[in-house]
């Protein structure tokens, strides 16, 4: 799975990577989580980048703890949560690295993928658009409705990260791993075609342990992403 990611080229670089602008003033994570909200690059507005919440809610979901963080890329496109976004609803997510925890014996132990540079990529990801049911505010049941009002909630906008199976780097510490679209790769993901969901290429990509500190979402500075003794 993908649980954790960082991202803390500057913005302009950013920018310039993916050809798109900023939405909003960026702020570099180091320990991205779900139900925060991240940057993503979506196929309905490909030159910007906006901010979404990670964990998607399906259309139909009663509340928003049905949010799911993945969504695997074997069934993507015919799970009742994800076929609609799949066929319309794609997006970018851009990162640095992600994290994964490997089962040491003795715990749990953080490691995080990225290419030996840090250079941005994107990971594949899907979009929703969610709306919580009509509210009803006030008084106005009781005195005919003249004291309070009918409204609609705001609407809830969230993604999630494609996995599939790990390649060797990956494979030593989980049994998924997000989908690292190549540049060439990214256009096609947004405008809709098929695209081979597969093992980013070991390339110039390296693990390595990091400090536990990032198992608290709370914690976010660039001493997460620095390697540590294993």
């Amino acid at each position: 799975m993908c649980g954790r990611y960082s991202l803390f080229t500057p913005p302009e670089e950013l920018e310039a990577r993916f050809d798109a602008t900023f939405a909003f003033e960026f702020e570099p994570r180091y320990n991205a989580a779900p139900s925060q909200r991240l940057p993503v690059i979506t196929g309905a507005q490909p030159d910007a980048i906006q901010r979404l919440e990670w964990g998607l809610v399906p259309r139909w979901a009663d509340d928003r703890s049905d949010g799911h963080i993945n969504a695997r890329a074997e069934t993507v496109d015919e799970k009742p949560a994800f076929a609609e976004a799949y066929e319309q609803r794609r997006c970018l997510v851009p990162a640095n690295g992600f994290y994964e925890w490997a089962d040491t014996g003795d715990g749990k132990r953080p490691y995080r993928v990225a290419y030996e540079d840090d250079r941005p990529f994107a990971m594949a990801g899907l979009y929703e658009r969610w709306t919580p049911d009509t509210l009803q505010t006030g008084l106005g049941e009781f005195d005919g409705g003249e004291s309070g009002s009918t409204g609609q909630a705001d609407p809830v906008e969230t993604f999630t990260v494609v996995t599939t199976e790990p390649n060797g780097v990956v494979e030593p510490l989980h049994h998924r791993m997000a989908v690292v679209l190549s540049p060439d790769e990214e256009g096609a993901w947004l405008d809709g075609e098929s695209v081979p969901l597969d093992p980013a290429p070991e390339d110039d990509l390296r693990s390595y342990p990091v400090s536990t500190a990032v198992n608290n979402p709370a914690n976010d500075g660039p001493e997460l992403v620095r390697e540590v003794e294993g």
